[in-house]
């Protein structure tokens, strides 16, 4: 995961824009402030509020989604038909967040005037927003009183000392010291440090900034600037925001300072082998054997160590690998057969191949292997040991990342030797919806999903989710500002909540990264949720396909920032707007200012000498082009016109155009030009592994867009899915 800026200031969030509200509207606001008022003394409050919990439903949660000018109506309504009720209370809350970002002090501060009398989940926050409402009144921000002096660790308190602190310094000296996890103090200490040095607020940044642009430059000044002087552990924090940057050789030259475990030893290891620093990878996996010699990162280190020994060197490790990890063995054995055969033993390389098929048979390395052989047999005609090879692989290894694409072929040999391949197709989608090779089978099964030649002129309808269920994790206080939208103020709590950053748990994981991506950090939210495929605990694995199975998780991976942009452009270019959204996920995470390693800047990693010509073609100025190709509008309207452009070099056939979006028009032509038939053989034959990867990527992605969004597909797809 890398760094992101995650703005949380009030004026850096955009401004949701409603009608203005009449006399009416707000003396019929005014009527219910009253109303609740007097129906809740000082001293009362209801039993709605006393037991109100998270996890149950509200009307007011089903509006969250809508933008504010579409629910207005619908909050007032809610407020004068429940009076006291929870679907009052939360409409009310939502409707003046509305009102104060629209800057509407006076409206805010009567919709919730005597709410803070409730004593619930959502106090603080109501508490926090009346001082905000009365702080843009140009009132002493009374309420905030209330919130230091009951809610005084809380969050919301925090934000409230961030305000004040910018007239009393002794509010951010309590905002660090009482808040060091929260946002706000991450912002204190940058703007400390910009005029002064400090070694405790480097280590806050260090321990709680790693979404802030400024924590490389910060872990490098503390590290220069207090090395010396730092602990085993604070090492050991260090070297975790490194490598969480992928910044792996610092990460590995901190971890060796950190306290030995299995983890600081194998990133030490892992870090110095990226860093190309061979030596020093060597003696550290070394050390991880002697210390650790049954954790499991030991067992993944002697697959790695192999990759920095001589090929006679690397057997040892191997068959140490086999013996102590039988998890790992086919992975071992695998490496060893291909090593054995780099030393000219290929009979004990075929043997060690076979073994893997027979001892291992379940394993990556068996269905790696059973793939490859099975594309083998198809390119000499021999179908039926093809078909046989990826049916066993099917079998032996249904979870396998190959395993649909195995499931698919089977399908597509078997229409080709004449064969009906209907319920093969069908077992791909009910196995592995989610994959690029459920879309392919769609394909050939005649849904309306648009093939490589006619996908681009399609329109699908979108449908978006209504509302949004409990998360595994958080406060009831987080779940209530989730649900209701709140996106900024959910993700400020959870930094407070969330203490087991290095270890989390699948339920915290899960729930950082729907947290992330609801405030923009697309690459890392999306990360976080992906990245669970990589436990290896039993419980955490069911933990984690149970959590694969609701709508939070597949909504989180595939988001939909900038879709009023994507549409616009893509029905101006005439492209699906779900395919661009999904090359735009496969190119940048929806990161706007992200950059490639070649250049490419933005949303669609436009590379700047291609907009140049870009702009030359349609006329436009080719100033500052850097600037705004980290601008949403530019960056879409640029790399969708080449996006057009690419189809109408390919006659529309967009595996082509997307294919040369990536690896450039040159390379495609010279592809095609070596023969061109079925596109399936075509794909799995593109010479660039890069480019195969993304157009099953991008592909893939449109495939999960459609799936989730589309009505019609959604429910063609549950057919299938919801049967054993």
């Amino acid at each position: 995961m890398g760094k992101r800026l995650i703005n949380l200031g009030k004026e850096q969030l955009p401004l949701l824009l409603l009608g203005g509200i009449s006399l009416a509207s707000l003396a019929l606001i005014v009527f219910f402030a009253q109303a609740t008022k007097q129906a809740l003394p000082d001293d009362q409050t209801t039993s709605e509020h006393q037991t109100e919990t998270a996890a149950s439903d509200s009307a007011a949660f089903r509006l969250a989604l809508l933008p504010p000018e579409g629910r207005y109506e619908m909050l007032l309504q809610l407020i004068g038909a429940g009076q006291n009720s929870k679907d009052s209370y939360l409409a009310r809350y939502l409707l003046a967040t509305d009102l104060l970002d629209q800057g509407k002090a006076a409206e805010a501060l009567a919709i919730l005037d005597g709410q803070e009398k409730s004593q619930n989940a959502l106090t603080p926050y109501v508490l926090l927003k009346q001082g905000q409402a009365q702080l843009l009144a140009g009132e002493a921000p009374a309420s905030w009183n209330q919130l230091l002096a009951n809610y005084d660790t809380h969050g919301a308190a925090a934000e409230a000392r961030y305000e004040l602190g910018k007239r009393d310094p002794a509010q951010w000296d309590a905002l660090l010291a009482k808040h060091p996890s929260h946002p706000r103090s991450v912002e204190v200490a940058l703007q400390q440090l910009k005029t002064g040095t400090s070694k405790d607020k480097l280590l806050l940044i260090a321990a709680y900034g790693l979404y802030r642009d400024e924590y490389e430059s910060s872990l490098d000044r503390l590290t220069k600037e207090y090395g010396q002087g730092l602990t085993p552990e604070q090492w050991e924090i260090i070297g975790f925001g490194y490598w969480e940057n992928q910044r792996y050789g610092k990460a590995s030259q901190a971890y060796a300072k950190a306290p030995a475990s299995p983890t600081s030893l194998y990133r030490t290891a892992r870090g110095a082998q990226i860093d190309r620093k061979k030596v020093v990878a060597i003696a550290a996996y070394q050390k991880l054997v002697q210390t650790y010699p049954n954790a499991p990162e030991t067992g993944l280190g002697l697959i790695k160590l192999v990759d920095s020994l001589p090929d006679k060197a690397a057997l040892a490790p191997l068959d140490q690998a086999m013996k102590a990890f039988p998890d790992r063995a086919g992975e071992a054995l695998l490496k060893k057969a291909n090593i054995l055969e780099k030393l000219k033993s290929p009979t004990s390389a075929q043997n060690a191949r076979t073994s893997i098929l027979s001892q291992y048979s379940n394993s990556e390395a068996a269905a790696q292997l059973r793939l490859s052989r099975a594309h083998k047999a198809a390119k000499a005609n021999d179908l039926g040991t093809a078909r046989q090879l990826v049916e066993e692989l099917v079998a032996a290894n249904p979870q396998s990342e190959l395993a649909a694409e195995a499931s698919f072929w089977s399908g597509k040999w078997a229409q080709q030797q004449g064969q009906d391949a209907r319920l093969t197709y069908e077992r791909t989608i009910n196995q592995y919806p989610e994959s690029y090779f459920a879309w392919r089978s769609a394909v050939m099964l005649g849904w309306d999903v648009g093939d490589f030649t006619g996908v681009r002129y399609l329109t699908p309808e979108v449908t978006l989710p209504k509302q949004r269920e409990p998360l595994p994790a958080g406060s009831d206080t987080l779940q209530l500002l989730y649900r209701l939208g709140q996106d900024a103020d959910a993700w400020s709590l959870w930094q407070t909540e969330f203490s087991n950053v290095q270890a989390p748990t699948v339920a915290e994981q899960f729930t950082d990264g729907v947290l992330r991506v609801g405030v923009g950090d697309n690459l890392d939210g999306i990360f976080m949720l992906t990245s669970l495929a990589w436990r290896n605990e039993e419980t955490e694995k069911a933990e984690y396909r149970q959590l694969k199975t609701t709508p939070a998780y597949w909504q989180t991976v595939y988001p939909f920032p900038f879709s009023s942009l994507i549409q616009a452009w893509s029905q101006q270019r005439q492209l699906n707007p779900l395919l661009v959204t999904a090359l735009m996920r496969q190119e940048s995470r929806f990161e706007p200012k992200i950059r490639s390693s070649a250049g490419a800047i933005g949303l669609m990693q436009v590379i700047p000498s291609t907009a140049d010509w870009i702009v030359g073609q349609i006329g436009e100025s080719n100033s500052d082009l850097d600037i705004k190709l980290e601008t949403p509008n530019e960056n879409i309207k640029l790399g969708t016109w080449y996006l057009d452009y690419t189809h109408k070099e390919y006659s529309d056939n967009s595996m082509f155009a997307v294919a040369s979006y990536n690896a450039g028009p040159g390379a495609v032509a010279n592809w095609i030009a070596k023969g061109y038939g079925d596109p399936d053989v075509f794909v799995e034959n593109i010479p660039f592994s890069e480019t195969k990867g993304y157009v099953e990527a991008v592909f893939g992605g449109y495939w999960n867009y459609l799936r989730l969004y589309n009505p019609a597909i959604k429910r063609q797809v549950a057919k299938y899915t919801t049967q054993p």
